[in-house]
């Protein structure tokens, strides 16, 4: 029979190997879930595998090739995985029959596949014998597939708005000058990001007083690797987009979110011309319907994620309309103290504490001299 929250504490720091190395195939897994797998032998790790990238072999399979790499037998050993063994040919052969080819002795589950097509991994593994426990680390586990549920139940990207801030929660000065507010370690992470996401998302403030590149910067990006899309949510689109980095080096890649009166100007049409994509949405200046963009983004353009770097109105805004599905938040321990320097989140007046937009944090990391806060909507 299933065992449920059965856990021990050898248990759960074993699961939460299987959920550390799961992170690893995010990006490259979409629309897959990220998951992750260890393989346990007498109380120590033997053998590790993620799902790497979508089409390719799963985190179980990946983790069995990776004990016949190392020339061991996993016959009786426990296998650690984060979501429940898919049950289903799909594009590659079901993991449950492998583990039973493997005869593996035990499987931990950290969650159950929500997937219907994919589920009754539980069901087959212990009628083949194995014992199965589920439920270790499940919370940590189902935060690996909250995108992979929000492909299967929306239209939508999975949007994460990453935010670096001051102590006092200052995002720059009142001068606005494009001063690095965190440590170099953080701005790499940032890097790690970019190179996850299908575009990265900007306001036309940042847009204007930047003049950014929004180009994934690591020495090590795989051959082939392609540039995130650059979107720009603004009513007011630029007079001389030759004054412009994007609309210079990379014009194809870049994408106008705008007003639909903003769609059907002169700038607009002069855009069109080198190839850049202006996209009309309702609602107003400052308060475009945000949510039709991103399912566009996934639907015509093939994102399934985004990275929000705006300012804090932009954030804000992504926060009021329900589109921010996971903060990164660089949190320096630096205090500037002034009260015109711009928030990280800003634009609500009147509001009470009672009233705050409610988060929680599933995964706390130091970067150089700063923290490293991902959060999710409670």
């Amino acid at each position: 029979m299933c065992s449920w929250k059965a856990s021990t504490s050898s248990d759960a720091d074993f699961m939460a190997q299987a959920v550390e190395i799961a992170y690893r195939g995010r990006g490259t897994t979409a629309p897959n879930p990220c998951v992750g797998a260890v393989l346990v032998d007498n109380g120590r790790i033997v053998a590790e595998g993620w799902h790497t990238k979508y089409g390719e072999l799963h985190a179980e399979r990946e983790c069995l090739a990776n004990a016949r790499d190392k020339g061991i037998n996993p016959e009786g050993m426990t296998m650690f995985v984060t979501l429940e063994p898919c049950n289903h040919h799909g594009k590659t052969p079901p993991c449950t029959e492998a583990l039973i080819e493997a005869k593996i002795g035990k499987v931990v589950i950290g969650t159950r596949d929500p997937n219907p097509v994919a589920s009754g991994g539980v069901d087959k593994l212990e009628t083949h014998g194995i014992q199965v426990v589920v439920g270790i680390l499940e919370e940590e586990c189902n935060d690996l597939i909250d995108d992979f549920l929000l492909w299967q139940n929306s239209h939508s990207t999975f949007n994460i708005i990453k935010m670096a801030a001051t102590l006092d929660g200052k995002i720059s000065s009142r001068f606005h000058k494009p001063e690095p507010v965190s440590s170099p370690e953080s701005f790499a992470r940032v890097h790690d990001l970019r190179a996850q996401v299908g575009a990265v998302v900007v306001g036309g403030g940042t847009f204007y007083a930047d003049n950014p590149s929004l180009t994934c910067r690591k020495d090590d990006l795989p051959k082939g690797f392609t540039q995130p899309f650059a979107v720009i949510v603004t009513s007011r689109l630029p007079e001389n987009p030759a004054k412009f980095t994007l609309l210079t080096k990379r014009p194809e890649r870049t994408v106008f979110m705008t007003t639909q009166t903003a769609a059907r100007s002169p700038e607009a049409d002069e855009l069109r011309k080198r190839g850049t994509s202006v996209w009309p949405l309702p609602g107003e200046p400052g308060c475009l319907n945000l949510s039709i963009g991103f399912e566009r983004l996934r639907y015509d353009l093939g994102c399934h994620y985004t990275l929000c770097e705006g300012g804090g109105q932009f954030a804000m805004n992504m926060v009021a309309q329900g589109l921010a599905d996971e903060i990164v938040h660089f949190i320096t321990p630096r205090i500037l103290g002034d009260a015109a320097a711009p928030a990280a989140y800003s634009g609500r007046s009147d509001v009470t504490m009672s009233e705050a937009v409610n988060y929680r944090i599933i995964r706390m990391e130091p970067t150089g001299s700063d923290i490293m806060l991902t959060m999710r909507p409670r």
